[in-house]
């Protein structure tokens, strides 16, 4: 099993989440508000004046189990839509264990 974490701009959650609804190998995912801070902050051209204002910018976090096998065809299908809108960033992680409480 792996993990693909993808952190993206609040505004895209919406066209994210129906791209991963569309894609068979995903069973689910977990999204989480996260903020993003950073020393560049002032020289992001997709930072918007509300963000330079409050300091840090609104971020959606995913995280998505898979089988190893289904990485690489999710991460194509991901990063290759426009709809996603500004750039992203994302890492994929190896699960040791996994289970239900």
């Amino acid at each position: 099993m792996k993990n693909i974490t993808i952190v993206i701009n609040a505004g895209a959650q919406l066209a994210l989440a129906d791209s991963l609804r569309a894609l068979e190998q995903v069973d689910g995912f977990t999204f989480s508000h996260v903020e993003g801070h950073s020393h560049h902050s002032e020289e992001d051209p997709f930072l918007s004046a509300r963000d330079k204002v409050v300091g840090y910018v609104p971020k959606i976090r995913v995280d998505i189990l898979l089988a190893d096998e289904d990485v690489d065809a999710t991460l194509t299908v991901l990063t290759t839509q426009d709809s996603l809108g500004e750039p992203g960033v994302y890492w994929v992680t190896p699960v040791e264990q996994q289970g239900r409480l």
